[in-house]
């Protein structure tokens, strides 16, 4: 069946997500291994992801956990620090895809306020055809109902959408609905694949 949108991720996808590796520069590795062992950070970031505003659920988790105050808040206050850089030859197979009248969606676990905060840095996040974002939707993957949101409001058939996202729990939830789906691992897999389902040529997925 011919592809008729491309879904894409963002974190890790688009741009890198990588909270760890970031508190190893702005505190150090030994107190950021310590810290994430005694704290779910991540966890915290569920709740942004279905909605929570970032800095009041970032703000109230330090004040729960005070020996840890001025990192947790960091999640907010540095919040450009974790997320990047661009991972641009991404940038450039949306930007072909698109090119070629190809529509493009995004479908990510994204905080509703910092999405239009992240649009201004990462102008890519502008250029979508469609937009499914955890965090102005209220629902999150892997669970169904974001990705039965994607399906009723582009009126798209499962089959035709092919959809990129680097978590294999992710992946597996389109799949069962009967998606193409492709489990990112770093963009030259990506741009094979759409050179593999006819989407773009190999000049065009430089």
């Amino acid at each position: 069946m011919p592809i008729d949108a491309v879904v894409f991720d963002v974190g890790n996808v688009l741009i890198e997500w990588q909270p760890e590796r970031a508190y190893d520069r702005l505190i150090g590795e030994d107190k950021r291994r310590e810290m994430f062992a005694e704290l779910d950070l991540h966890d915290m970031n569920n709740d942004v992801d279905l909605g929570a505003p970032l800095k009041e659920r970032a703000y109230a988790f330090a004040e729960e956990h005070p020996k840890w105050g001025d990192a947790i808040r960091m999640w907010h206050d540095n919040w450009f620090d974790l997320a990047g850089p661009a991972i641009d030859h991404s940038w450039r197979l949306l930007r072909a895809l698109r090119a070629k009248g190809i529509p493009v969606f995004v479908l990510s676990n994204f905080g509703d306020d910092i999405w239009d905060r992240a649009s201004e840095i990462f102008e890519i996040l502008k250029e979508f055809d469609r937009y499914y974002v955890s965090g102005k939707l209220g629902h999150v993957k892997p669970f169904n109902r974001i990705y039965e949101i994607v399906e009723e409001d582009s009126a798209i058939e499962p089959d035709r959408l092919l959809f990129a996202d680097d978590r294999v729990d992710n992946i597996a939830m389109a799949q069962a609905r009967g998606w193409k789906t492709h489990l990112f691992d770093g963009p030259q897999g990506w741009a094979d694949r759409l050179i593999a389902e006819g989407l773009l040529t190999a000049e065009e997925a430089q």
